[in-house]
Parts: structure tokens; sequence; C-alpha cells
């Protein structure tokens, strides 16, 4: 048996239809461009800067999807009964953010299937890119089980554990696994560091908690009121204060990395310098301090409209926080000299732009069918 409440209907029909005029015109215009330019349309160059925008997007809305599974499973696993009031709405959400993310790359790839099998028919193990694709194929079925488990009417919490521990550890693999691809780059200071698998997956659990408040709130028509009970119990309750405590710790390292590497003069750590002129940087620093003092405040922190505030703080930080390590890592050429003498310069062109809100419509698009269609709110009966 589960408990059921009714989500803001008018709202999510609305968030449905932009979505999908979204979805049309991001569509037909990164089609028309690629079509017309092929990859021209991306403004990477051969002079080092290979990964751009559609890159950073899909390792956002990946890791965004692993940190939703995450969260799922802080009640399903770890027994913290609370969070069952939102693992439905979070597994659900993160197959939209992996549909978006892998669309994203898709389009970004000149011959996108050729990696479902190249990659792992090359049996290249040495390679965390073979083990990225291996993870990724097993998370999606995985993560399709659990949810067909969580849409039956009856579901408990034991029925589902089995599957919720595989999804579990998928989403920790890929969350760890992601961060290898760069932290194994020896040739890329900025990227080259052994704790960077953590980072990455510090980053997925805090944008899986934000966007978990988002979905939340844009469920119930921003109103803790409209929640059922539990829900609203664990907003005003445990919610929160994880919340606050996966940013005080991103805060912590994101502060770490920067102070380390603006004070190194290691050849290739001119990207931290890039990175703390630009006013983007700092933009980041400011939304996360802001959502940050937002959280440590009891008075605040219980209010529907500042968790809500604190969450679109965070997803933009974090979006931000990506782009920086993603371009940030190729700004210094590998072979300086008159070939490039300077940092490498990167624009994201117009159809990359598009091909960002292309996922970002994709992904708002399947969440508000699952709100139209499911009952995401669903909870399993903790007396069954």
């Amino acid at each position: 048996m589960t408990t059921q409440a009714q989500t803001a209907g008018p709202l999510n029909s609305a968030v449905l239809g932009i979505a999908a005029i979204g979805f049309l015109v991001t569509g037909a215009a990164v089609l028309y461009a690629l079509m017309g330019q092929g990859h021209a349309a991306f403004n990477t160059s051969d002079d080092g800067m290979f990964w751009g925008l559609p890159i950073v997007v899909y390792d956002f809305f990946l890791l965004t999807s692993t940190g939703l599974a995450l969260t799922a499973t802080f009640g399903l696993v770890m027994g913290l009964s609370d969070f069952n009031a939102i693992a439905k709405r979070c597994l659900w959400l993160a197959l939209a953010g992996l549909i978006g993310g892998v669309a994203a790359l898709s389009l970004e790839l000149s011959y996108p299937l050729r990696a479902l099998y190249a990659i792992p028919l090359s049996f290249q193990t040495a390679s965390p890119f073979f083990w990225k694709v291996l993870f990724v194929a097993a998370y999606v079925i995985l993560l399709l089980a659990l949810i067909a488990k969580v849409n039956r009417p009856d579901w408990t919490v034991r029925s589902t554990r089995g599957l919720a521990i595989a999804v579990l550890v998928a989403a920790l693999g890929i969350s760890m696994i992601a961060g290898s691809v760069y932290g194994m780059m020896a040739m890329r200071p900025f990227w080259y560091d052994g704790l960077i698998p953590f980072y990455f997956l510090a980053t997925a659990a805090l944008s899986g908690v934000a966007f978990a408040v988002l979905a939340s709130y844009l469920a119930h028509g921003f109103s803790q009121a409209a929640m059922p009970g539990a829900l609203r119990e664990l907003m005003q309750g445990a919610m929160p204060k994880l919340f606050a405590a996966l940013l005080g710790l991103n805060l912590l390292l994101l502060a770490a990395r920067s102070l380390t590497g603006v004070w190194s003069n290691y050849d290739g750590m001119q990207a931290f310098e890039w990175m703390v002129a630009s006013p983007w940087f700092w933009v980041e620093i400011a939304a996360y301090v802001l959502a940050f003092f937002i959280l440590l405040s009891p008075n605040l922190r219980s209010q529907g409209n500042m968790q809500l505030a604190a969450s679109v703080l965070v997803i933009l930080a974090l979006f931000i926080g990506r782009y920086e390590y993603v371009i940030g890592g190729q700004v210094v050429p590998l072979f300086k000299g008159a070939w490039v003498p300077d940092l490498i310069a990167y624009t994201p062109s117009l159809t990359e732009w598009m091909l960002a809100l292309l996922a970002l419509s994709l992904t708002f698009g399947i969440y508000a069918l699952g709100e139209k269609m499911l009952n995401l709110s669903a909870a399993p009966d903790e007396r069954s």
C-alpha cells in the first residue's frame, strides 16, 4: 500500500508545455546547424579545445542523475525512512536527467552509436572510458527496473532493496569513474588529481539533493502546505540539514583546490589563474555562500521559498563549476609555441547553447510527463 497526494496540476502542465516548446525549437535549431555545418557548428578546435559546452552539459546531467539516485537510496537502502517520501520522484528525475545528458552527448558525437560497441569491444580495461560505458549501461538497466518496481501500487522498501543496492553501486561507480576520466590525465595538470573521483562524487550528491528540493516544490506549486505530511516533515527536518552539510563539504573542496592551484607555479596550473579571473567564478562563489547562509540559519532553512532559492543558487553554481572544470583543463595548450602562444580561447557557439537548452527541456519535459502520468508522490506504507 502507498500513500498518495495530488500534485500541482496547472503548474505541471505549464512546465510540460514550456519544455515541449523548448525541445521543439532548440531541437530544430541544433539539427539545422548540424546538417548544414556538421561539427563546425561547435566552437571547439584542433588547438586542444576538444571538449566544449556539450560535454559540460553531459557531465552535469549525468552526475545530477547519479546524485538523485543516491538521494533515493537514503531511504531504500540506508534505512533513513524520512527520505522514502522523495524516492520515487528522485528515481524518475534521475532517468530524465540521464536522458537529457546522453542526448547532449549524442548530438555532439559524429557517430554516437559507435561508442556503444566500439568502447566495450575494445577491451581497453586500463581506460576509465571502458568502465564508464559498462557502468552507465548497467545503471540504465537497473534504474529502469527499479522505477518499474516502485510504480507498482503495493511496493515496499523490502521489495526494492536488492535493486536499490545495485543502483546505488552503479551510481557510485559512475560518479567516481567520471572523475577518473579527467583525474588520470597526467598531461593536463588542472585535471590530474587522485582525489578528483571523490570531488565528482561530492558534487553529484549535492546536485542530487538540490534537484530533489527543486522538483519537490515544483510538483506542489512551490508550497509546503500542499505537500503530503511525510514530505513536508522531510523538508522541515532532515533535508535542509543534509543540503547544508553537502554544500559545506563542496565549499571546502572548492576552496582547497582553488587555493592550491593558484599558489602552484607548476606548468599548466595557469588554468587556475584563468578560472579565478573570470567573473563567473565569483558568481559561483557568491551563489554557494548565499545558499550556505540560508541553509545554516534555522529560521531561513525551514521556509519553502528559502529552500527553493538555495536549490536554484546551488544548481547555477554547480553548472558554472562544471564548465570551469571541463574547459579549464584545456585552456593551457599541450604544446605551447608559435602555433598557440597563449591560453586557448573558447566561447560556446549559439548551437552549443541551443543544445544545452535542448537537454534542459528534455529533462524537465520527461520529468513533468512523469508527474502527469505517474504518482511520483507515492511512498511505501511503513505499516505494510
